[in-house]
């Protein structure tokens, strides 16, 4: 199993209009059908208005790499493009 941690510090006022942009444009139900998919949540820390923590869970790494091909991730790079300053991914493997 392959974790990934995925903290993005958005641009100024820009959480509440990447989130939006990812639930309407069907995104986040799009990537929670993929195949492999076990987990692909958003978090939003109290205490930093700028910051989103995505948390995802794929069966494997083959599984997460092909996610990355799709084309609702070419969407979404549109949408981080706009609204997302950094990103910082921390990444691990668990065995079931």
């Amino acid at each position: 199993m392959l974790l990934l941690n995925v903290t993005y510090t958005m641009k100024p006022g820009m959480r509440d209009t990447f989130l939006n942009a990812v639930q309407t444009q069907g995104i986040l139900d799009a990537v929670r059908r993929e195949d492999g998919c076990l987990r692909y949540a958003y978090y939003l820390p109290a205490e930093e208005s700028d910051t989103l923590l995505l948390v995802e869970c794929w069966r494997d790494r083959a599984a997460q790499q092909a996610h990355l091909t799709t084309p609702h991730m070419a969407a979404l790079g549109k949408i981080k493009a706009e609204c997302v300053a950094d990103t910082q991914i921390l990444s691990g493997t668990a065995e079931e």
